[in-house]
């Protein structure tokens, strides 16, 4: 492989899709600093802003999918998605053309399933990531002509082809390893006091619901607590709602609609609520921190419960049921800032999930497919 490499990266909609995506390329142009790398995302969704920010190249094609629902406005969005779809195959296609790229890698979203399905069509080597124990209907449409399907979870043949799973691990950003390190600097940069306990509330990019009532109808209990600090991270959709509730005028609590220095929450923290949804486990694991999770209810398969039972079997986190966090969330929480001992057990086992490793693992694993279809194209010209 001595001519540059070109990499084509698509994931997006989600922190989930985008930040694992970033951590891939990350480590991509550490093994191979020549290789050029092209995003292909969905104009108007997170990753648009994120990706560049990472210091990638990004370009957008109009894309969404199935709207679920009844109303009216669902309908009409539907009944455009054929449409739609055809658009964003010919810019996709485009878009592949243009670039040639020697390997495409997905990471998730709906500008992922279109940017791998049109690579796979023009012949370019595919690689794929599943960070959950249950996959989606795109993976494994994908995964039918892929040439390597990197998962984070043991016994996904029962989805995919079994000779193309690797077992890799979910990736997370480089700065997140030896987080702990950096309690100083994460307490500074979120102006936090030391010698507080520190809670911090994760609701994911978008922010949950569930988290953010519970979070508001715990002011009388934090109100009593001023040796409690809490960071919440609200989500953007949800700040103009919650900003003024009276568990956000507390002087002990900083709402946020998003978290800029994650590594920082994380050192900071001294317990983490948050949803249980595959990234957030993976870092969770990588940084050591006691936990306390809360499946949604709103995801395929309700895959999330069963992510979060694999770490609560093994007493490496605790498990609220959404259904349950009004009334036990922050009573669990401020327990569990009370208990060192438990939180040490906690964080010595969630420390058994981390795949500390797991970007490089799935880089090396796409630089094999380049290497593969070089010696192929040697063999046949």
């Amino acid at each position: 492989m001595s001519q540059q490499l070109r990499i084509l990266v698509s994931g997006g909609g989600t922190g989930g899709h985008i930040f694992p995506a970033v951590a891939i390329a990350d480590a991509l142009r550490r093994l191979r600093p020549d290789a050029e790398f092209l995003f292909v995302g969905a104009n108007g969704r997170m990753e648009m802003e994120r990706i560049p920010q990472a210091g990638y190249r990004i370009v957008g094609i109009d894309i969404a999918g199935l709207q679920r629902g009844f109303s009216w406005s669902s309908l009409r969005q539907n009944l455009a998605l054929p449409f739609k779809l055809w658009r964003s195959w010919r810019a996709a296609r485009r878009i592949v053309r243009d670039f040639r790229p020697d390997v495409a890698i997905g990471t998730g979203g709906y500008a992922s399933w279109a940017a791998l399905r049109v690579s796979q069509r023009l012949g370019v080597p595919t690689l794929i990531h599943e960070a959950n124990s249950y996959a989606g209907i795109a993976n494994r449409q994908l995964a039918r002509r892929a040439q390597r399907v990197c998962v984070a979870y043991k016994g996904m043949e029962r989805y995919f082809p079994a000779g193309r799973v690797v077992f890799t691990g979910n990736p997370v950003r480089a700065d997140l390893v030896g987080a702990a390190a950096k309690r100083a600097e994460g307490l500074a940069f979120y102006g936090l006091a030391e010698g507080r306990k520190t809670l911090a509330v994760v609701g994911g990019s978008l922010g949950a619901r569930t988290l953010n009532e519970a979070m508001a109808q715990g002011a009388d209990r934090l109100a009593q607590r001023p040796d409690v600090q809490v960071l919440w991270q609200c989500g953007r959709y949800y700040e103009t709602h919650y900003r003024d509730c009276a568990t956000a005028r507390l002087p002990n609590v900083q709402l946020r609609p998003f978290i800029e220095r994650m590594d920082l929450l994380y050192a900071a923290a001294d317990v983490v609520i948050a949803r249980a949804g595959a990234l957030t486990i993976s870092e969770l694991a990588v940084v050591g921190k006691p936990a306390i999770l809360v499946p949604s209810p709103n995801v395929a398969e309700d895959h999330q419960t069963r992510n979060a039972q694999a770490l609560a079997e093994r007493n490496a986190a605790l498990l609220v049921p959404d259904a349950q966090a009004a009334g036990r969330l922050l009573n669990e929480a401020l327990a569990l800032l009370d208990d060192p001992q438990r939180q040490a057990v906690l964080r010595e086992n969630i420390q058994t999930f981390a795949r500390p490793d797991a970007a490089e693992a799935i880089a090396r694993e796409a630089l094999r497919l380049c290497e593969n279809d070089t010696q192929h194209d040697a063999q046949t010209s």
